[in-house]
């Protein structure tokens, strides 16, 4: 086991999971990833294995048939999954979104009907906040939901669903104006549907198209899609939690859990980075000795262990707030911001310490390095975090008088 991203106070079982999930990584993951991820095709073994292992159930409660883990120990898996193939952890997080949010907000007939599929696996989840014209600026999307009768009609065009293809079941956050008078605040008129779908691309149900794969230039391997809907009807039973207008603050609390999942991604990335430079340091010689006896090499090295064990740190930090059951919207956005900033630093390090051999595709290297970027962009980028950041600052340290 290696001396860095040492986490402490973990119980028997917590050690057991990451033990095994850690063994999974280093024999079905590591030696595949690369390959895979250069032909962009989709891990199918290593998700059924996933499904093996009870993956997919991580953090589902028991009496739904899944593990009732915390928090910490999802994390903690997919930072071992991100040092294996940052991809892989992707397929799983928008899933455990999903299933977080029907496990907090959901009807019971809800719960009762996803949850335990989503614990096999046999459910897929993906979530949908972003349209192609507003970004980060969740307040300003124009998808509409219409009532009509017993059924909702949803119209508009989402963009950058993680899963979009192999998901059978959205969580697609739309505008909602029925029960809000004219002026209600934009946040108070969103509701969440739970849209099933047939997995795959074009028509996958009436009214709902998944136009097929956006060409990335990392993350490979898991699908990112757009989404159409143009009529698509929905029954009412199938608005997360029952009444509308709720959409906003389900989706916020989901990606607090999401901010946590990219921060690990990013402790994840840089460990497997480090890992990589400190090995090839001490394998490559110039000038008579291996360059890890180089101080420039030595200095880079350092560095890039400080940023991965502070990094670590602080996403443990985030991911226990949020398991004693306090708002940690604050301490995500900063291991968030923190982690991806980081992992992209310490990536270009090992980068560097590879020196030419770090552009080519036979060294993976040079696969995280296309990966790295995708952090300070997903869940909202570094500016968005540091608003978030910077807002709850002010809030904790208003004036008095």
């Amino acid at each position: 086991m290696a001396r860095l991203a040492q986490t402490a106070g973990l119980t028997d079982i917590q050690q057991e999971i990451l033990s095994t999930v850690r063994d999974f990584v280093d024999k079905e993951i590591i030696p595949v990833a690369t390959e895979l991820e250069h032909r962009d095709e989709y891990p199918q073994q290593i998700v059924d294995g996933l499904k093996e292992l009870g993956l997919f159930g991580l953090m589902i409660p028991e009496e739904y048939g899944g593990l009732g883990e915390s928090l910490l120990t999802y994390a903690l898996c997919v930072e071992e999954i991100a040092r294996g193939w940052m991809s892989v952890s992707g397929i799983i997080n928008t899933h455990f979104i999903v299933a977080y949010m029907l496990k907090q907000h959901g009807t019971q007939e809800q719960k009762d009907y996803f949850l335990p599929k989503m614990a096999l696996g046999e459910i897929r989840g993906a979530f949908s906040m972003s349209e192609p014209g507003l970004g980060s600026d969740v307040s300003a999307i124009t998808s509409k939901a219409v009532k009509d009768g017993d059924e909702y009609v949803l119209t508009g065009q989402k963009m950058w669903l993680t899963n979009g293809g192999t998901s059978s079941l959205v969580a697609v956050l739309v505008r909602s104006d029925e029960g809000h008078p004219e002026g209600t605040a934009p946040h108070k008129s969103m509701t969440t549907f739970l849209v099933e779908k047939e997995p795959g691309f074009g028509e996958v149900r009436p009214g709902l198209t998944i136009p097929g794969k956006i060409d990335k230039m990392g993350y490979k391997g898991v699908d990112t899609t757009e989404l159409i809907m143009d009529g698509l009807r929905i029954p009412a039973n199938r608005v997360l939690g029952g009444v509308t207008g709720r959409g906003f603050y389900q989706m916020m609390d989901g990606v607090e859990v999401g901010r946590v999942n990219v921060a690990a991604r990013g402790c994840g990335v840089a460990q497997r980075a480090f890992e990589l430079g400190v090995s090839y340091a001490q394998q490559r010689h110039t000038f008579g000795k291996p360059i890890a006896q180089h101080q420039a090499i030595q200095f880079k090295l350092a560095e890039m262990a400080t940023k991965v064990e502070a990094a670590h740190a602080m996403m443990v930090n985030a991911a226990r707030k949020k398991d004693s059951g306090e708002r940690n919207d604050l301490e995500a956005g900063m291991a968030k911001y923190l982690a991806s900033e980081y992992c992209k630093e310490v990536v270009e390090d090992a980068f560097r310490i590879h020196g030419g051999y770090g552009f080519s595709k036979e060294y993976e290297i040079e696969r995280l390095y296309r990966e790295a970027p995708m952090l300070l962009i997903g869940e909202g980028t570094a500016e968005i975090q540091k608003m978030i950041i910077g807002r709850r600052l002010l809030e904790e340290y208003r004036l008095q008088g």
